[in-house]
């Protein structure tokens, strides 16, 4: 039986990441709570797909939306930070994600897959997940689903900003809307 994540501190993570300057680096949920920022984790299942960098780069021509609300985005698959900068130096008209903004980092081990319940364990991939973290890393929002399915910044940005309102928000509230 699946154990409930929501409304308990997210699994700590630090991953090789390959960083928006396109240099190796480390990406780490502690950091982010150092700064005081808002953290939104997506999984997906691996580079070189079709749906994958529609999405990826989907988040990172709205980053400076992301940004403004003091979140940092990160990527994660268990593909190797060298497959990684390989899709990233690969144009999007070649099926490549070009320059991106936030960093997209690796989960060979397949650890931080199995902490947040996206792994799916006989193929060695993770799900398309994706984990909404406070500052103070409380785990907000998560939301999985099949992979054939890409998700939708909009609805992202929208569920974060919710989340900072700290009030209550009806069916279909956008920014702007009055909470209950």
């Amino acid at each position: 039986m699946a154990e409930r994540m929501v409304g308990k501190q997210a699994p700590r993570f630090e991953m090789e990441a390959v960083l928006a300057n396109k240099e190796f680096g480390k990406v780490s949920l502690e950091q982010n709570m150092k700064e005081d920022k808002w953290t939104v984790l997506f999984f997906y299942p691996m580079d070189f797909t079709f749906v994958c960098p529609t999405e990826i780069t989907a988040m990172s021509d709205r980053y400076d939306e992301f940004e403004d609300l003091d979140a940092e985005v990160i990527a994660v698959s268990t593909d190797t930070i060298h497959t990684h900068l390989a899709w990233i130096n690969t144009e999007r008209k070649d099926n490549g994600l070009g320059d991106l903004n936030y960093p997209i980092a690796a989960d060979t081990n397949h650890q931080i897959s199995r902490d947040y319940g996206v792994l799916i364990e006989e193929e060695g991939v993770a799900l398309r997940g994706l984990f909404i973290v406070s500052p103070e890393g409380e785990l907000q929002y998560q939301t999985v689903f099949h992979n054939n399915i890409g998700r939708d910044v909009d609805e992202t940005l929208r569920v974060l900003q919710a989340l900072q309102t700290g009030g209550l928000c009806p069916a279909n509230w956008k920014p702007g809307q009055k909470t209950l």
